[in-house]
């Protein structure tokens, strides 16, 4: 068959396409930036008319749409992307005759109560309305290597300790398992208009879902500290306004309602179990997705505390330490007076340019040149004042600490 997949440049339409060009069938990819000869350009922001979408499906015998977005750039996306260009899609469908029609929708679209599950609920009822119908499909949490979520559940579970809400419980389902379904649709007969709610095997808490992932990660077990749910929503609200993040109002929502349902439907589909949580990640890819999730938020930590240690210092020489016992010390390298002064104050400078440029210029060259200033201070310091060598707080021996970071954060710089 000649199948259009709708959101072909997305990790789930990527994968649609991958199982259903091993199948044998001619795949039609939906992209907003065509790449090749069999990519065709839509934009469902845009794309809300049944004319639109009715020269797009000359010669095309089936549909899969895997749009979706789990939060707004402007107003309106989630009406227009959920709702109203899959609307128009499937009422197209319906006029060339095309019956086999996939809608990738979410689990819990039924019950609503979110922008996101209520615009895709909208969507699952104007295609169960056409006169050919088609097939929605409800998957929960979808576990892929390569998914967004995936990704950022794998980060979360590499982080020693867990800050974990209670009650919250999922029900990851296997990308693997979503692609067996739609391919075992297309195998069979025209099929009727059916809603086929696709979860895991079972429930897991949020806490269990970390814990899952960490042991896969081959890491030990996590410390644990129980969060309230307001501290959750009150998170959430803030969480929200930077772009990109997936922790916003209605995802909480979302988890607190629950992302669960009975996976014997889709196991009787599939006539075998689903793939459970414990064995999403193979043994062979877990040294490289451990590394990988370290990685994600090793070096903003590392950068960050950098970058404090650098301001903290000069805060401190400018505004809290007694600028007679600083320029007592300076006196003892021959400069006092004015040039006591002025060795004082274009240290600290540089100590905060030093912050401020490890935020928004952060490099190769500027890691070496902390090294060679880290080492020049402890150098002065040891030859005029020894006896912060074997002070009990080791004030010049933590330099070796800092020095170890900036010598990590140089290592993984890649040009």
């Amino acid at each position: 068959m000649r199948i259009l997949v709708c959101g072909a440049g997305g990790f789930l339409g990527r994968a649609i396409c991958t199982a259903l060009n091993a199948e044998g069938h001619q795949v039609v990819r939906g992209v907003r930036r065509p790449a090749t000869a069999d990519d065709i350009a839509i934009d469902f922001r845009q794309d809300t008319s049944v004319d639109t979408w009715l020269p797009r499906l000359d010669g095309i015998d089936a549909v899969v749409n895997a749009v979706g977005i789990l939060r707004e750039r402007q107003a309106g996306d989630f009406d227009a992307i959920h709702h109203r260009a899959p609307a128009a899609l499937f009422a197209a469908c319906a006029q060339r005759g095309i019956d086999k029609v996939v809608q990738i929708s979410a689990l819990g679209a039924a019950r609503g109560g979110t922008a996101y599950l209520d615009s895709k609920a909208r969507a699952d009822a104007a295609l169960l309305a056409q006169p050919g119908g088609g097939v929605v499909l409800r998957p929960a949490l979808i576990y892929g290597e390569h998914g967004t979520s995936a990704r950022f559940f794998r980060t979360l579970a590499s982080l020693p300790v867990h800050a974990v809400p209670a009650g919250c419980r999922v029900q990851p389902v296997h990308v693997d398992d979503l692609l067996d379904v739609i391919i075992r649709i297309f195998r069979s007969a025209r099929p009727h208009p059916v809603i086929v709610d696709l979860p895991g095997p079972r429930p897991l808490s949020f806490a269990e879902l970390l814990a899952s992932y960490r042991k896969a990660l081959g890491l030990a077990p996590a410390m644990r500290i129980r969060i309230p749910g307001l501290c959750f929503s009150l998170a959430s609200g803030v969480a929200e306004r930077f772009p990109g993040s997936l922790l916003t109002r209605d995802t909480w929502a979302m988890l607190r309602a629950g992302n669960c349902g009975d996976p014997a439907p889709a196991t009787a589909l599939l006539g075998r179990p689903l793939r459970d949580p414990a064995d999403f990640v193979p043994a062979t890819r877990s040294p490289a997705l451990r590394q990988a999730a370290l990685a994600t938020w090793r070096r903003p930590m590392l950068q960050g505390v950098l970058a404090l240690i650098w301001l903290v210092t000069a805060w401190v020489s400018l505004a809290v330490w007694p600028w007679a016992d600083s320029l007592a010390m300076l006196a003892l390298f021959g400069l006092s007076g004015a040039l006591g002064v002025s060795a004082l104050i274009g240290a600290s400078v540089l100590d905060l340019a030093m912050a401020v440029l490890t935020v928004v210029r952060p490099g190769r060259r500027l890691w070496q040149a902390q090294l060679l200033l880290i080492g020049a201070y402890s150098a002065l310091i040891a030859w005029q004042l020894p006896e912060f060598l074997h002070h009990p707080f080791g004030p010049i021996l933590k330099n070796l600490a800092v020095a170890a970071i900036l010598v990590q954060l140089w290592a993984e710089e890649t040009s």
